[in-house]
């Protein structure tokens, strides 16, 4: 019997030996892919607002523009690039509307959280008809639809190349998405967020309502504040500018935008120290 439960033992050892020696197996050929396609940008944190879903509609979310997405994604999965997503809820509902509706601030904001995990239930389906392994974590329990939000979970899912979207925004009222997206970039260590929009970058004005806005290549953290430019909600902006976190604003309705811009070509504009 005892000498059963050795070799037992030893055979459990060698089983997990072997795990081990695959997993980093794979993860020095994951390295070795990503060398392969030199892209510039090795894990990054895509944050897409609520409003970006609607497409060509006025509420809820557009297919088309869904599956746009879900394709530009893939196509730098491919390249072997670490995806993290954060996506807002606008499209469906905004705890400042319950407010203004006479609602409570913090009903209203959770409700605005489950709206993002509605909007991330949908795009991990995108993705998953087109073959991307994902994984959606939320900052609220939801064990029926998805796994609570563990960094080193999200973390080892990121280096087995699934991509993790981020539900529920940080959990909690008062805090939006962007706050959201900036500290799940800064916990898993992303090298950048690129904050998908309607626009192809920061503009001096709204060019959606200033026909002579023009746009920056590039800005400082803190020329950003001194010109007073909306990037970002300042809980978000900080929390970037303090752990020198890139931020690149870009047209994420343009094909291939995506892809340009992780492989180092010049899209939208850049913050950065």
């Amino acid at each position: 019997m005892a000498e059963l439960k050795q070799q037992q033992s030893k055979q459990k050892i060698k089983s997990e030996q072997l795990i081990l020696f695959n997993d980093e197996k794979n993860h020095s050929l994951t390295f070795a892919l990503r060398n392969k396609f030199n892209m510039k940008y090795k894990r990054i944190l895509l944050k897409l607002s609520g409003e970006a879903l609607m497409g060509e509609k006025q509420f809820g979310i557009d297919n088309n523009r869904l599956v746009q997405y879900a394709y530009d994604i893939k196509s730098i999965v491919e390249r072997k690039v670490e995806v993290a997503i954060v996506i807002g809820g606008g499209n469906i509902f905004r705890g400042l509307q319950a407010v203004e509706g006479g609602m409570d601030r913090v009903q209203g904001d959770y409700m605005g959280m489950l709206a993002t995990v509605i909007n991330s239930m949908a795009l991990q389906s995108a993705l998953e008809q087109l073959g991307v392994y994902t994984r959606l974590q939320s900052a609220i329990k939801m064990e029926a639809i998805c796994e609570p939000f563990i960094r080193r979970k999200a973390v080892r899912h990121l280096e087995k190349g699934r991509v993790v979207i981020f539900g529920a925004g940080t959990g909690n009222p008062y805090f939006t998405t962007d706050t959201a997206a900036s500290l799940r970039a800064i916990e898993i260590e992303a090298d950048v967020i690129l904050k998908g929009t309607r626009v192809d970058g920061i503009y001096t004005a709204d060019p959606e309502k200033v026909k002579d806005a023009s746009r920056f290549d590039r800005l400082t953290f803190t020329e950003v504040i001194q010109r007073d430019l909306k990037v970002m909600d300042m809980t978000a902006f900080t929390l970037c500018r303090e752990n020198n976190l890139r931020i690149i604003v870009f047209d994420m309705n343009k094909p291939g935008n995506l892809t340009r811009i992780v492989e180092g070509a010049q899209v939208g504009t850049l913050v950065d120290v």
